[in-house]
C-alpha cells in the first residue's frame, strides 16, 4: 500500500503589499483617481475662504485650492507609486511648501494691490466652487471604480477559466493495481496553483506516481505546472524499456534540462517520485523533498522510519545525478510523503505542526483507507494553523 500527502504553504513574504500592485498599474487606470483626489482636496482652499467670511481674494482662493490638491496628490502618488517611507518625507516638505505659499501671497497682495472681497460675493463663489467639485470628484471616482470593477470583472473571468483548465490538467486520483492502492487530489487555495499530482500506468504493468510542487502560485506557477505535466509524461513513454531504477532519475534529469527555457530565473519544483513494480518493489527518488515516512508493523508493533535523500530542486542547478533507492515494503505497509508546507504550518503561538504530529495521526489512523487519512491529515494542519497552497497525493 501506497500512501503520500502532500501541502505546501507560501510565506507572508510571497504576498504582495498594496503599493507594489499599485506600482504596476498603468496611469491610464490611474488618472481618474489622481484627478479626483486633486478636485476633492482642492475644496479645502474654498473652505478657508468661508470660515474667512468670504474676504480672501480670488487669485488666493484659488493658489490655495490648487496647492491643497497637490498636496494630496503627492501623498496618493507615494501611496500608489512609491515606498512608504517616502511619506515622512512629503510631511517634512509640507513646512517649506506652505512657508513658500504664505511668502507667494503676501507678494501677490503687496504687488498687484489685491483688495478683499466681499462676504455675499466671496462666500457665494467659494461655495459654487466647492459644488461643482465635488460632483466632478465623485464623477472620478465612480469612473475609476468602475474601470477598476471591469478589471476586476475580466481577471475573475480568467482566473475562472485557468481554474477550470487545472481541474482538467490535476483531476483526483483514485488508482488500485495488483500490489498497491493510491488516492489523490490537488486541493490549492487558490484558483490556480503549481500543485501537480500524477499517476501514469506504463506497459509493463509498473507504475509512477509523483508530485512536483512548482514555487509560487497564481497564473505563472499554473503554467508551469502544466508544461512539467506534458514533460513528464512524455518522458515516460519509454520508461518501461529501462531498468527499474534508472525510471525516476531519468524522468527528473530531462525535467531538470526542460524546465530552465520555459521559466523564470527564479522558479522550480521540488519532486517526489515512486515507481511501482508488479513484483512488489518500490523505488522512489526526491528533489528538495521533506522525507518520506515509511509505516509498517514489526512484531506486531507500529514502526514509522522517515527516508530522504540530499537532491536540489528541479530547474534550479544543472545537475546529472539524480538517483533512486529501493525501499522494502510488505502488505499493509504505507509510505507517506509530506512537502514542507503541512510541516512548517504555524499556530498563534508561532509553533510548527512537524513531522511529530504527522507521523501520530498516521499511527492513529493506519487501518483508515487512504481518503480517510489524507482527509485527518488536511484537516489536522487546517485546524492547527493557516495554510495558503495545499497539494496532496496517496
Amino acid at each position: 500500500m501506497l500512501m503520500g500527502s502532500f501541502f505546501k504553504r507560501s510565506g507572508d513574504k510571497d504576498k504582495p503589499r498594496e503599493w507594489q500592485y499599485y506600482k504596476s498599474v498603468p496611469f491610464t487606470r490611474l488618472w481618474s483617481l489622481y484627478a479626483a483626489v486633486f478636485c476633492l482636496f482642492a475644496i479645502t482652499g474654498f473652505f478657508g475662504d468661508m470660515l474667512n467670511l468670504g474676504h480672501i481674494p480670488y487669485v488666493v482662493v484659488i493658489l490655495n485650492a490648487v496647492c491643497s490638491g497637490f498636496t494630496a496628490l503627492m501623498y496618493v502618488h507615494i501611496g500608489t507609486r512609491l515606498r512608504r517611507r517616502f511619506f515622512i518625507y512629503a510631511t517634512l516638505l509640507q513646512i517649506p511648501l506652505w512657508l513658500g505659499f504664505s511668502v507667494t501671497v503676501s507678494f501677490l497682495i503687496s504687488h498687484f494691490h489685491l483688495q478683499p472681497v466681499s462676504t455675499p460675493s466671496g462666500i457665494r463663489f467659494a461655495g459654487v466652487v466647492m459644488l461643482l467639485l465635488v460632483i466632478v470628484s465623485y464623477s472620478l471616482f465612480i469612473r475609476f471604480l468602475r474601470g477598476e470593477g471591469q478589471e476586476s470583472f475580466r481577471i475573475r473571468n480568467e482566473l475562472e477559466l485557468a481554474h477550470g483548465i487545472q481541474t482538467t490538467l490535476v483531476p483526483p486520483i483514485s488508482l488500485r493495481t495488483t500490489q498497491f492502492e493510491l488516492y489523490g487530489r490537488s486541493d490549492p487555495s487558490d484558483k490556480v496553483g503549481g500543485d501537480l499530482v500524477d499517476a501514469v500506468l506504463l506497459d509493463d504493468g509498473s507504475t509512477v506516481a509523483y508530485l512536483a510542487d512548482v514555487a509560487g502560485h497564481g497564473l505563472q506557477a499554473g503554467i508551469l505546472m502544466g508544461m512539467v505535466k506534458t514533460a513528464a509524461r512524455t518522458s515516460l513513454l519509454d520508461a518501461c524499456s529501462t531498468e527499474p531504477s534508472t525510471v525516476l532519475p531519468s524522468l527528473m534529469e530531462r525535467l531538470n534540462r526542460v524546465l530552465p527555457d520555459v521559466k523564470e530565473p527564479q522558479m522550480y519544483a521540488t519532486f517526489a517520485g515512486f515507481l511501482l513494480n508488479p513484483d512488489g518493489n518500490v523505488f522512489y527518488a526526491l528533489a528538495a523533498h521533506p522525507p518520506i515516512l515509511h509505516y509498517h508493523l514489526q512484531a506486531n508493533e507500529q514502526c514509522l522510519k522517515q527516508i530522504s535523500t540530499e537532491e536540489f530542486p528541479l530547474g534550479l542547478l544543472p545537475v546529472t545525478d539524480f538517483s533512486s533507492e529501493v525501499v522494502n515494503m510488505a502488505s499493509g505497509d504505507l509510505l507517506i510523503a509530506v512537502t514542507d508546507g503541512i510541516l512548517e504550518v504555524c499556530n498563534q503561538t508561532e509553533e510548527e505542526f512537524g513531522l511529530d504530529r504527522l507521523e501520530d495521526i498516521v499511527a492513529h489512523h493506519s487501518m483508515d483507507s487512504l481518503q480517510t487519512m489524507a482527509d485527518v491529515i488536511l484537516n489536522a494542519a487546517r485546524s492547527f494553523g493557516k495554510q495558503t497552497d495545499i497539494r496532496r497525493f496517496c
